[in-house]
């Protein structure tokens, strides 16, 4: 069956977002607070759970202080807008609150028209710089299917085709720099290419992508310290760059920043059996034991010039700091970097918000100490000179800085769920629920309540919410087994295929059934998530289900007329042992359950049972008549703001992990 068959547009266009242009972040305290307004208290917007106070201060001054378009410039299209938007999707995926979407997508339909043609770029600069929003393109093609951001994509994919490379295969980093490869452009290009070739089947891509990160180490990393310099020149022409190495003279920090940010992000695509996933790992953890050793023992932040520490001139500078506390925690929570490095993660945070985050009279929050710019030769010439680098200008609410600062609250702020259910693995089944479509490339692909959909049909975001919990999220496409399950602390089972969803369904057999019941007597959890009658299997699934007591009712409860929300609310009571701070969720057409030993409801409405709870052994079941947590209703974008489905996923994922006994 086609999905969605419950789904419903989003009736809430963005009426009351104004055009402007974000950049560059100029203050006006009017501004501020009209913008507020529009922007955080805007009622169509899911009030869900809050980040770190810095972070959600910060993204307000983001999302309110900029110059208008109306003044006549037109809004660019470069990696400055990028980072910021990275750094609010983050939020996003940390909330549940869609006003950080909505703001991203506002400002990139400003530059993206309906063909996928982007405003102010120039594909014959081959500039790097100008890849960087390419990801940006990717989330919004991945969350809303919209074709015209394929396409923009896809004109900077032909970009890397095509771009100059150094006789060994590395980008330029733009066409006017002739052979030279800075840092800078690694973050700029590799996280995207890696993006877009494992979402369009570019398998080969990868080859191409670790050999771009392992040959600029191995020219730019310095053996004593470690460090790598900011660019190197193939053709040691340059002024800059030394004419036996073809280095520049100095660790520039937020090179530095940009390269461990490229590394730790592109890993996030690579396939796992390849070989570039280990040596992308093993550069990680290279570059993580240098900086550490540069950080300030006295504040945690570190230097401009990282290897040079209090020399007149040197100041520490709070965009690499960023940078630097977000590739280390971020590398922790995927497993990357091993627990230690959490530490110098955490005060290297809390050495930024004390040097350099301040709140004014107005209650508007800055960023203090990013360096504006900082490059390499160019008109007027930069050599590259400890005098240039330090004699650069500082400022306030540079976007670099701020994009930059949100990427590292965004990650300090999962640091105290990060260990709740770190080491356990949560597995979803594909094999009852195993549903493909064809992608925009022709490839039959596997969607539908899966971790990888990011539509509204999938689960991506409840996938988030258990890693965030430092929970593994992995995947059954094959019949469930004592061996296949052992290594599981979670499995969940959701909306089972009827012969209307796939020719050939996979029934739930007798076999299965004990597996699964064994699986849960030794202490494994069962999440089991049917759909209303029209929508799921019932015979065999049930078979499942009341080895358990449980049984899922062939109804179709709370239906909702067109937007009528209030037709699917249900209030969670006061001191729920399970949805501990959830106090309104959405759900609509629904099984209801039946229920016998052991099982026990958990939740009622008007004498018929929601959810329920079996315990069994030394495990546990939960069950509820609806996938509920697909993200059509837990990203935001869609409920009205009292409807708190994503904090419902994040309370019932807590709770799942306090029953887990393996």
């Amino acid at each position: 069956m086609p999905y969605p068959s419950k789904t419903m547009s989003d009736p809430f266009p963005m009426q009351h977002i104004i055009t402007s242009d974000p950049f560059p972040f100029l203050r006006s305290f009017s501004k501020v607070i009209l913008l507020s307004c529009l922007f955080l208290c805007n009622s169509h917007t899911q009030a869900q759970s809050q980040p770190n106070s810095e972070a959600s201060a910060i993204a307000a001054t983001v999302m309110t202080t900029w110059k208008d378009s109306a003044e006549g410039r037109t809004p660019g299209w470069n990696y400055e807008e990028a980072v910021v938007w990275k750094g609010l999707e983050g939020l996003w995926y940390n909330t549940g609150n869609a006003r950080y979407f909505n703001y991203i997508q506002h400002l990139v339909d400003r530059l993206v028209d309906k063909d996928g043609n982007i405003a102010a770029y120039k594909q014959e600069d081959y500039s790097l710089d100008n890849i960087s929003g390419g990801r940006i393109l990717l989330l919004l093609y991945k969350v809303t299917n919209q074709e015209k951001y394929y396409k923009a994509a896809t004109i900077l994919r032909q970009q890397l085709k095509d771009q100059p490379r150094t006789a060994e295969g590395s980008f330029w980093h733009k066409k006017k720099y002739n052979r030279q490869v800075w840092l800078d452009g690694l973050y700029m290009a590799q996280p995207f290419y890696s993006e877009y070739a494992a979402l369009f089947h570019e398998d080969t891509a990868f080859n191409d992508i670790t050999r771009q990160f392992t040959t600029i180490e191995r020219y730019a990393r310095d053996p004593k310290t470690g460090l790598l310099y900011h660019g190197w020149d193939e053709s040691r022409q340059e002024k800059w760059a030394d004419k036996m190495s073809g280095l520049s003279p100095h660790f520039w920090g937020r090179a530095m920043g940009w390269y461990g940010m490229a590394v730790v992000d592109a890993l996030d695509y690579f396939p796992s059996g390849h070989p570039g996933r280990a040596a992308l790992v093993a550069i990680l953890q290279r570059y993580a034991a240098a900086i550490q050793k540069v950080q300030d023992a006295g504040t945690g932040l570190w230097w401009d010039i990282l290897d040079k520490g209090a020399v007149p001139g040197n100041y520490p500078e709070s965009s690499a700091s960023s940078m630097f506390v977000y590739t280390l925690a971020k590398g922790v929570r995927m497993g990357y970097l091993p627990a230690t490095y959490l530490s110098p993660a955490k005060k290297g945070y809390e050495g930024i918000v004390k040097k350099f985050f301040i709140t004014d009279a107005g209650g508007q929050s800055a960023l203090q100490g990013t360096v504006r710019e900082s490059g390499l030769g160019g008109e007027p010439y930069r050599d590259g000179s400890y005098q240039y680098y330090t004699g650069e200008k500082v400022v306030t609410d540079d976007p670099k800085g701020l994009g930059a600062f949100l990427l590292a609250a965004d990650e300090i702020d999962q640091l105290p769920r990060l260990m709740t259910g770190r080491g356990r693995t949560v597995l979803l089944d594909y094999y009852y629920n195993n549903e493909y479509h064809k992608d925009i490339t022709g490839a039959s692909v596997r969607y539908h309540y899966t971790w990888n959909d990011q539509t509204n049909s999938g689960f991506s975001l409840f996938g988030n919410i258990f890693r965030q919990y430092g929970m593994r999220t992995d995947t059954l496409p094959l019949a469930p087994t004592a061996e296949r399950l052992k290594k599981a602390s979670f499995y969940i089972i959701v909306d089972p295929d009827n012969d209307k969803d796939v020719p050939a369904p996979n029934y739930v057999s007798p076999k299965e059934i004990r597996s699964i019941h064994e699986w849960v007597e030794a202490g494994g959890v069962l999440l089991l998530m049917s759909n209303d009658s029209v929508n799921a299997e019932f015979p065999h699934f049930n078979k499942l289900a009341e080895r358990f007591g449980i049984h899922f009712n062939e109804d179709n409860y709370h239906q909702v007329t067109g937007n009528q929300y209030e037709m699917g609310a249900f209030t969670i009571p006061a001191q729920d042992r399970i949805f501990t701070t959830t106090k309104k969720i959405y759900m609509k057409e629904l099984s209801t359950l039946r229920l016998k030993s052991p099982a026990k409801a958990h939740f009622t409405d008007g004498g018929k049972v929601i959810m329920a709870v079996a315990r069994v052994g030394k495990g546990t079941v939960f069950a509820v008549g609806d996938p509920w947590f697909y993200n059509e209703y837990a990203d935001g974008r869609v409920l009205p703001a009292e409807y708190e489905n994503f904090n419902a996923a994040r309370d019932l994922a807590k709770w799942l992990i306090q029953q887990a006994k393996r």
